[in-house]
């Protein structure tokens, strides 16, 4: 029996994806959240095979969840679900440890493939990216420059997803249990490290990087 943990913060998409998969005798799944912040702590307690989670979440960011998880739990395979086809997502998942990358417009029988097909220990990449084929996307996904915000702490992803989201420091620093101080810090060294000049900057910053839905900000 195969366990899957779900993260998605839609719940009507939750509930789908979930009786998707539960239809399927050899499937279980183990737990389901939709905030990108629990994600890699309910994956470690269950000991899940499997990690369906979309691309952007609240909190943290699907991508940055992956990387998270890959360093936590290891054994864990990896899918994203997106809406996003542009190699760069694609490039950066599989960077991050997602062994799948299955767009939000495929089939629930693609999903199930996907599935199955990271667990046989084989990456999965929806049509039409797997016709650009799976093995040049691995080989891209090595190579490159690292570029700054992969030199980013998770703590300091997590501040930059949240001020992006319009959190303030404050309220940033309830919601990652550390202070209002450690939280402004935090932000700080984020804004320098990336160059950015205020929040407009850092929301612009982050929606390139699919880290928030466009037209999802707060004034």
């Amino acid at each position: 029996m195969a366990t899957i943990v779900l993260a998605e913060d839609h719940h009507v998409v939750r509930e789908g994806i979930r009786a998707l998969l539960e239809r399927q005798r050899d499937f279980t799944v183990v737990g389901e959240t939709s905030d990108g912040l629990e994600v890699a702590g309910l994956v470690e307690r269950t000991s899940a095979d499997v990690l369906v989670v979309d691309l952007v979440m609240p909190g943290l960011g699907g991508l940055d969840v992956a990387r998270e998880v890959t360093r936590r739990s290891p054994k864990t395979r990896i899918v994203i679900l997106s809406m996003h086809s542009g190699e760069a997502f694609v490039l950066q998942a599989l960077r991050n440890g997602a062994a799948g990358y299955v767009l939000k417009e495929s089939t629930g029988a693609e999903l199930v493939q996907a599935i199955r097909q990271v667990l046989e220990g084989r990456p999965f990449l929806s049509p039409p990216l797997s016709e650009k084929a799976i093995e040049s996307y691995v080989a891209k996904s090595r190579m490159g420059d690292v570029d700054i915000y992969e030199m980013l702490t998770t703590r300091e992803r997590e501040v930059l997803h949240l001020a992006a989201e319009g959190l303030s420091n404050p309220a940033i620093g309830e919601r990652l249990g550390i202070s209002p101080r450690t939280a402004e810090t935090h932000r700080a060294h984020v804004m320098q490290k990336l160059g950015l000049r205020n929040r407009a900057d850092l929301v612009v910053y982050a929606l390139k990087r699919g880290l928030l839905p466009a037209g999802n900000t707060a004034p």
